[in-house]
């Protein structure tokens, strides 16, 4: 007798899941996030997307905020190479833009990236690449260690900063604010407004990229 097409089929006779891993677990997670925000990459939704219970993905990740930085990790694997031409306070600056970028394609992630702590491969081959280039630089060792998470620290906060959504009306108040200040209560602010809303993003950004790599050339830590 043939069976009716809305007849339920037997789990048996289902295709075999793939077994569960850490790199599959990770690779739904950078899907969920790609499709829908880092706000929906959670274990009840992945459990979702890999037909398995949460209580299984526990096994390869430890909770939520391991499975973000996990996925920070992942996506720091597209950021490239480092470029082969300019000097090297150039190139340091090309890498640094290009992690910012891949965070301002991830807005969410670019939040989390402020407290993630990722340790996987491309977060240690990033470390890797900007020592390098600091040693190729001159610059003392512990100068460059802590300089490392210094640049970092500048790249994320400005991809969370401008990942808050539409933040134009804040920006408008904030440009009257500065361009009608009191010459008499704020003498400095009325003499430099124009200056401190001029440039562009990305000018700024690269200013702010060589004012910290100066100076962290000239700043010994201390002992």
């Amino acid at each position: 007798m043939t069976a009716r097409p809305d007849t339920p089929r037997s789990r048996r006779e289902r295709p075999a899941k793939p077994a569960l891993s850490r790199e599959g677990i990770v690779a739904a997670a950078v899907a969920v996030l790609r499709a829908e925000g880092l706000q929906k990459v959670t274990m009840r939704r992945l459990a979702q997307e890999l037909d398995t219970g949460p209580a299984s993905l526990y096994v390869y990740v430890r909770n939520t905020a391991e499975l973000h930085a996990a996925v920070l990790d992942e996506l720091l694997g597209t950021i490239g190479p480092v470029p082969a031409e300019g000097s090297w306070r150039e190139r340091l600056e090309q890498v640094l833009t290009a992690y910012t970028a891949m965070l301002f394609e991830h807005p969410s992630l670019a939040r989390s990236a402020l407290t993630a702590w990722p340790s996987g491969p491309h977060y240690l081959n990033l470390i890797e690449n900007l020592l390098a280039l600091l040693d190729e630089g001159g610059v003392p060792p512990a100068q460059a260690a802590w300089g490392v998470d210094l640049l970092l620290q500048q790249a994320t906060a400005t991809a969370a900063e401008h990942s808050a959504g539409d933040t134009q009306d804040d920006w408008d108040a904030l440009t009257d604010a500065l361009r009608n200040v009191s010459d008499r209560t704020h003498p400095h602010i009325a003499a430099r407004s124009d200056d401190l809303l001029s440039g562009a993003p990305m000018a700024r950004l690269s200013w702010r990229f060589q004012a910290l790599i100066t100076g962290i050339e000239r700043t010994a830590v201390p002992d």
